[in-house]
């Protein structure tokens, strides 16, 4: 999904307030924002959102030397919400639909995003959690969900934010108890990459220990197959199933045909406008529907008589 100009202005700006935050000189900062000017510039017409970032986070790392500058808001919200797993898996697994319950809580997750939003409130996380039965998960979209795990052989799940990945955990443990005969593999950022989750993340909140973590080999907040390791990207061209989360997943995974569930919450102009949805509404859709949801967005005030089924 190429990026359009609501994107480019997003990765400047996100630019911009990163230089201003770690106090970098006004002439220093001119120097590296036309680099990055210049990046964008030259770069291709078909670029996603997640690959104009990475190359915008590279110039940072170079020119002014931000290397991993989440790795401690990384932590914070991994330790945040592993000292909420005890509580959260009880939650889950007291609920009349635990395979429902368990997407709730992950696509709650997708909220710790320091790409899109520029801060994370841990009061209105706290409110979504305590209110995760209010997250909307298409029934259609779920009931094939079910059917197909049944026949599945091989899942991939790949993970978006730290502190998101316990609650995608989570969701991995009860995917594993309910449907013990499929094999799930999970695939991680291969370098930092905003507040994404690393190989490191999933090792520190015991992800590591129930299922097969692989690094996809980029630092690019999303998965360009063009880009990753052989090894990840095998894995995922040939999976049975693949559970996609956050934006930036879905910016570069759109349009590739392969049987992808994204879960994802809507936290940018661009999401609430692609979905025609409020900010914080999450989608949890079939990559062979999902384009049809946007084209139904877009169409949601057109006469009654134009079909769009």
């Amino acid at each position: 999904m190429k990026a359009d100009l609501m994107c480019y202005y997003c990765c400047m700006n996100k630019a911009e307030k990163l230089l201003d935050q770690f106090h970098v000189k006004a002439s220093k900062k001119l120097e590296i924002m036309k680099k990055i000017f210049y990046s964008m510039g030259n770069g291709k017409m078909s670029d996603s959102a997640p690959v104009i970032m990475a190359k915008a986070m590279r110039i940072l790392e170079k020119e002014a030397e931000m290397i991993d500058i989440y790795d401690k808001v990384k932590a914070e919200y991994n330790q945040l919400l592993l000292s909420k797993e005890t509580q959260i898996l009880e939650s889950i697994r007291s609920s009349e639909d635990q395979l429902l319950t368990a997407l709730q809580y992950a696509m709650i997750g997708n909220y710790i995003d320091f790409g899109a939003m520029d801060t994370v409130d841990s009061k209105k996380l706290e409110e979504m959690l305590k209110d995760f039965s209010s997250i909307e998960i298409n029934a259609e979209e779920l009931r094939v969900f079910r059917k197909e795990l049944e026949g599945a052989g091989e899942l991939i799940y790949i993970t978006d934010n730290a502190g998101e990945i316990v609650l995608d955990k989570l969701c991995i443990q009860i995917l594993q108890e309910l449907y013990p005969y499929v094999n799930i593999h999970v695939i991680v950022r291969g370098a930092p990459a905003l507040n994404d989750a690393t190989i490191k993340d999933a090792k520190e909140i015991g992800l590591t220990d129930i299922v097969e973590v692989i690094p996809n080999g980029t630092d690019i907040a999303g998965t360009e197959l063009d880009e990753i390791g052989d090894r990840a990207k095998e894995m995922i061209e040939k999976a049975d199933m693949i559970i996609s989360k956050g934006q930036g997943n879905f910016e570069t995974l759109s349009g590739c045909n392969l049987n992808i569930y994204y879960v994802f919450l809507c936290k940018c102009d661009m999401f609430t406008s692609l979905f025609n949805m409020p900010r914080f509404k999450g989608i949890f859709a079939n990559e062979k529907n999902i384009m049809s949801s946007v084209m139904k967005a877009s169409f949601k005030n057109c006469p009654d008589e134009l079909d769009l089924s």
